[in-house]
């Protein structure tokens, strides 16, 4: 049996990811891009946001380009979104198939990077279980091609940090004096630590991540923000709370882990426990959601649920990121 890929880390991932010029070339981490450049990738990304039942925006920014969609993990809000964003654009796209690429023959992961850059991909969106693929990517392609991180392992999802920065963003219109409550299985999330990054960076002060001991960060993790195992000072007077799953594909030993019942009791977000937070608070969760464990379904449904904005917020940031990442192999 042919031995699995390793990826070795790469130091300086925001390095990598910036041109010469400061523009980004590819999207690999939020952490260590400065504020001035998200809140360029935020200020583009509100252009493309259309009310709901209104048609959708489209520009042919990037007709002749072609973007490949390299889904290695199940996914269905990022590859949806990233799919529409490069056909608004009027790009040509690709989704590769994970259940019959290369790679399950065997094919090594640069191979298959090769042969889809022989074929004249620009951009190539990576989602992978495995860390460190997007960044061994990026340092073994052509200058031509761009790659961006659709999720890695339990590291990084930087187009779902812009989208929930962007819906903050919207409610509040700035970040100045919120208090964010990120609350689950914050160790496996690679949406937290995203999210975490990015509102450091624009300027919140008061984070709070919410969990039983068997899912909290490191202890050299996020040391910006507050760690609590309480969940009723976790949402006391909080203007946002971030509701997560349990990641129970990617805990190795499920031994000593809350079951349902028990983790509901104590973590699960409802109505009544929201009343500590406050009135003008906002509920996220960037999906899939287990209705009635993690958070209660009415709320999900209610008026301070801007999920579903969310999701349309999704496929705007990717459309500006996109067009960013083009504009700066361009040139322009």
């Amino acid at each position: 049996m042919q031995s699995p890929e390793t990826f070795p880390a790469f130091a300086d991932e925001a390095r990598l990811q910036l041109h010469h010029n400061g523009r980004l070339r590819h999207l690999l981490t939020l952490k260590g891009l400065d504020r001035e450049l998200l809140t360029e990738l935020l200020d583009a990304a509100q252009q493309f946001v259309t009310p709901t039942g209104s048609i959708a925006a489209r520009r042919d920014s990037l007709r002749g380009r072609t973007i490949a969609n390299l889904f290695f993990e199940p996914s269905t809000r990022t590859r949806a979104s990233f799919d529409l964003a490069g056909k608004r654009l009027a790009a040509d796209v690709l989704n590769l198939d994970v259940n019959t690429s290369s790679r399950k023959k065997g094919e090594s992961i640069l191979d298959t990077i090769y042969t889809l850059q022989a074929m004249h991909v620009d951009v190539m969106v990576v989602r992978d279980a495995s860390t460190g693929v997007p960044a061994y990517i990026a340092q073994h392609v052509e200058d031509h091609v761009s790659i961006l991180n659709a999720g890695e392992s339990d590291i990084s999802h930087p187009t779902q940090g812009l989208l929930d920065l962007l819906t903050i963003r919207q409610r509040f219109s700035g970040f100045s004096g919120l208090a964010v409550a990120i609350v689950g299985d914050i160790a496996h999330s690679r949406v937290a630590r995203s999210a975490v990054h990015g509102l450091h960076t624009m300027g919140v002060q008061d984070i709070r991540l919410v969990s039983p001991s068997a899912f909290a960060p490191g202890k050299d993790e996020m040391t910006f923000a507050t760690v609590t195992d309480e969940l009723d000072v976790g949402l006391r007077n909080a203007n946002v709370v971030m509701a997560l799953r349990i990641q129970r594909e990617r805990i190795a030993d499920l031994e000593g882990i809350l079951d349902v019942e028990d983790y509901s009791a104590n973590y699960g977000i409802s109505a009544a426990r929201l009343a500590l937070a406050a009135d003008d608070v906002i509920v996220m969760h960037p999906g899939p959601m287990n209705r009635g464990i993690e958070i209660e379904s009415t709320l999900a449904d209610s008026a301070q649920s801007v999920i579903t904005q969310q999701v349309s917020n999704g496929v705007a940031v990717r459309m500006a990121v996109l067009e960013h990442v083009l504009s700066t192999l361009a040139g322009r």
